[in-house]
């Protein structure tokens, strides 16, 4: 899964390393999306929303010949991601996705946990399948449990009368998505051969507050940026919010916590030249 401020959210600060604490879990849905693009042998490869570039270099492995280069508009992802050399073909771009284009057709756009950050992205969607070669694949994954704990305990405390004027309210994000038939009408409409399809992945977890750790690296992040200045806040927040998720999520007798992780996946193809 890649990572990294993805759409121009440019309020919201991203760490790396606390993304990449649950790099295994968070790129299982990037593999599974893979999986089911069928292209043998393309030219021009992006990958947007790039994040810290760890799957973006799975790409230029399994398409060697492949031209590769991720987008991702977090300076602090590229760098980390440019920091890592050794793939000749392969280049990284610091760019809003709403208003960078590429230089040549892509055969492959792969979007992995990317679109979410985007405000009206049925509308870039129908815009990258411009992109595309004739052929060629646009595949993205996107969040499908923002009516889940791990997203409805930050909102709640973030409503709450004691955070709400330090932190804002913009908490709400299940309008971020949309349902799997809006992305297989979308990409239908845009011209592309629709793959549908959602999987709830059951994550063991370890360690002391796990699916704290886990929101820290991605729903958290406006709230962590928002509360930058004043440590104190930072803490009882993340104390507030270590309770409530402690308690939708609680340790099993193992020691394990079950971290239920849905996505809804897609891919669209163009048809190929005459």
């Amino acid at each position: 899964m890649a990572g990294g401020l993805k759409a121009g959210t440019g309020a919201t600060g991203w760490d790396p390393a606390q993304y990449l604490q649950y790099a295994d879990e968070r790129s299982r849905p990037f593999f599974d999306l893979l999986a089911r693009v069928p292209a043998a042998s393309p030219a021009r490869v992006l990958d947007l929303g790039c994040g810290p570039g760890n799957l973006t270099k799975t790409l230029i492995r399994r398409w060697p010949n492949a031209d590769v280069t991720g987008v991702d508009s977090s300076a602090e992802m590229i760098a980390v991601a440019e920091s890592d050399g050794g793939f000749a073909r392969l280049k990284y771009v610091c760019a809003d996705l709403r208003s960078w284009l590429p230089d040549d057709a892509p055969d492959v756009v792969v979007a992995n946990a990317v679109l979410q950050w985007v405000p009206d992205h049925l509308d870039l969607l129908e815009r990258i399948a411009g992109w595309l070669a004739p052929g060629g694949t646009l595949a993205f994954q996107v969040p499908a449990n923002f009516d889940s704990p791990s997203h409805t305990v930050i909102r709640e405390l973030r409503e709450a009368p004691r955070w709400r004027d330090r932190i804002g309210t913009g908490a709400n994000r299940e309008a971020a998505v949309e349902a799997p038939e809006t992305y297989l009408a979308a990409l239908a409409g845009a011209g592309l051969d629709p793959d549908v399809w959602q999987t709830t992945y059951l994550h063991r977890l370890t360690g002391d507050d796990p699916v704290l750790a886990w929101v820290k690296g991605t729903a958290l992040r406006p709230v962590l940026t928002a509360l930058a200045d004043d440590e104190a806040a930072t803490s009882e927040f993340l104390a507030e919010c270590a309770d409530g998720l402690r308690s939708a999520y609680p340790a099993g007798t193992d020691g394990t916590t079950v971290f239920p992780f849905r996505r809804t996946f897609a891919v669209g193809t163009a048809r190929a030249a005459a």
